[in-house]
């Protein structure tokens, strides 16, 4: 493969302008961050100091093999949603190494609410959970939760994707013979004594560990029965009299170390045969995509800077460079793995649409795991395009996507409109892992089409109904579209709603992917085939 020749020059002002304006956005995210893993009230704190407990943090550093990584997932989950009260959707999840095995790693977070499930809670969970099934991954439970929030207790319980998804896939994961290990630091109330319950091992702490579908107050309200927490659902209890835990423990670190022991028990699952070289660092300097990416999202970047500093050596062999140029495919390496990469040079057009299809059929041809670069304003529009088969070569490409076998994975690193997210493995289409920048925008539009599209309609609608246009009104509605795409549309917003798996460090990427991709080779290809491609 052809090292990438890079035309940035670090010296140029737009490049000095654009390094400044991302380097303040990232010390927002950081900020952000910061605040979300480590920012509590003092009384949380100090009420698990007085039970003993560590934080959450501490545990699973306890717990992962000293100087491996740990790809922490959706660290800001919920950072727009229930003003502020719930940092991190009051739960850590992420990717670790545990006594030599790739594990995902779920842990409950006690200085919120107790630990308390939220709604977005839940769709951290289950995500979690889905990404275990999908690559194979044993799950290691850190259990310490007070239930469900239950003055939302509509939103949390009885459809599809709620509550009790979160048993079903542990029930999932056991039928496929992937290990479940729960370590029980604190109270696993009402549906969460399941996730022991469901687990293949469990350990539970003496004297702060329970597990209880009902707690005594609940028993006290229904039954009339007064019974104590170590009567009711303690250690001693369960690992001696009920059998529905394993191990008792006399303190947590003990608990971390028969996790630790239990783990190192699991047979190492064989990984499929990736195409693998030695890892490179990049030719170039990941830094310099600070001043690579626009400080504004309508401004055009070249996706290959991009690659060049992110890929093994700054190697990429790229597929049909003069044709179809708004979509960059090509072969490249990212810390050894063989990968398949699909960039956005500009709007999805009809032969960067069937670039796109063809190419992916060759990855999956030769089992080439797929990268998806966003920076996509959608499929072309207009008269000429819909002529020349715009919606069916889309749909070719979708098609080609949607049914790949190969594991994919998706990076937002600029905007991403319309079906053009879809054609690029949005989060609909079952990616292994996706992540985004701080800079992302997402939307079916962006807020100024939105805004002039939907007063162009209010105008022709005030036409029809009396010919007179107010505009005061017209403007009052773009104005109100415009501000809350403006919201909407924010990183921030996207990954509130856990619409990706995190916004990283540009220059973290490469490592994100990396351990990505490795985790997702726990799991076999899938089976090849497509649907029917309309010619």
């Amino acid at each position: 493969m052809r090292k990438i020749q890079s035309m940035i020059s670090t010296a140029s002002p737009d490049f000095r302008t654009y390094d400044a304006h991302n380097r303040r956005i990232l010390t927002e995210f950081r900020e952000k961050q910061e605040a979300a893993r480590h920012s509590r009230k003092q009384r949380d704190l100090d009420r698990l100091e007085k039970q003993g407990k560590m934080r959450p943090r501490e545990r699973i550093e306890m717990l992962l093999d000293p100087g491996t990584p740990f790809l922490e997932l959706s660290s800001l989950a919920a950072n727009m949603a229930y003003d502020g009260g719930s940092p991190s959707a009051s739960s850590i999840v992420g990717i670790g190494v545990v006594s030599g095995r790739e594990v995902m790693i779920r842990a409950d977070d006690p200085t919120i609410k107790g630990g308390a499930w939220y709604p977005l809670t839940i769709k951290k969970i289950v995500r979690a959970l889905d990404i275990a099934i999908e690559n194979r991954l044993p799950v290691i439970h850190l259990c310490d939760s007070a239930g469900g929030f239950l003055q939302l207790q509509s939103d949390l319980f009885p459809d599809k994707f709620m509550g009790g998804r979160i048993f079903r896939n542990q029930s999932i994961l056991s039928k496929m013979g992937v290990k479940q290990l729960a370590l029980v630091f604190g109270h696993c109330t009402a549906g969460g004594a399941y996730i022991p319950g469901l687990s293949d091992y469990n350990v539970i702490v003496r004297g702060t560990g329970a597990v209880f579908l009902g707690g005594p107050p609940l028993v006290k309200a229904a039954t009339g029965e007064e019974v104590s927490v170590e009567e009711l659902g303690g250690a001693d209890m369960h690992t001696s009299v009920s059998g529905s835990c394993d191990y008792p423990a006399s303190s947590e670190a003990e608990a971390i170390h028969i996790g630790r022991e239990i783990v190192a028990q699991w047979e190492r699952p064989k990984k499929w045969d990736c195409q693998r070289e030695t890892p490179e660092d990049p030719a170039y300097d990941p830094d310099e995509l600070y001043g690579i990416i626009p400080d504004d999202i309508k401004k055009h970047f070249d996706m290959r800077e991009v690659i060049a500093r992110m890929v093994d050596g700054s190697r990429f062999h790229e597929y049909q460079p003069n044709y179809g140029t708004t979509l960059i495919c090509g072969f490249a390496h990212i810390w050894g793995y063989k990968v398949g990469i699909l960039a956005n040079n500009g709007v999805l057009f009809n032969d960067s649409s069937l670039k796109g299809a063809h190419f992916m059929e060759l990855c999956n041809q030769n089992n080439t795991p797929l990268v998806f670069l966003q920076n996509i304003t959608g499929y072309m529009i207009g008269r000429e395009y819909e002529r020349r088969g715009i919606t069916k070569d889309g749909a070719k490409m979708i098609m080609a996507q949607s049914c790949s076998h190969v594991p994919k994975f998706t990076v937002m690193c600029n905007g991403s409109f319309g079906a053009g997210n879809y054609g690029m493995c949005g989060r609909a289409f079952d990616g292994r892992f996706m992540f985004c920048w701080p800079n992302h925008q997402i939307g079916v539009m962006g807020g100024d089409q939105a805004a002039n599209t939907l007063a162009e309609v209010k105008i022709n609608q005030m036409k029809r109904n009396g010919g007179v246009v107010d505009e005061a009104e017209v403007q009052k509605l773009s104005e109100e579209t415009r501000s809350a795409y403006q919201e909407q549309l924010s990183a921030y917003y996207s990954t509130s709603q856990l619409w990706d798996d995190g916004i990283i460090d540009p220059v973290d990427t490469r490592n994100a992917l990396g351990v990505s991709i490795s985790a997702s080779l726990n799991a076999p290809l899938g089976d090849p085939g497509y649907g029917v491609f309309r010619f």
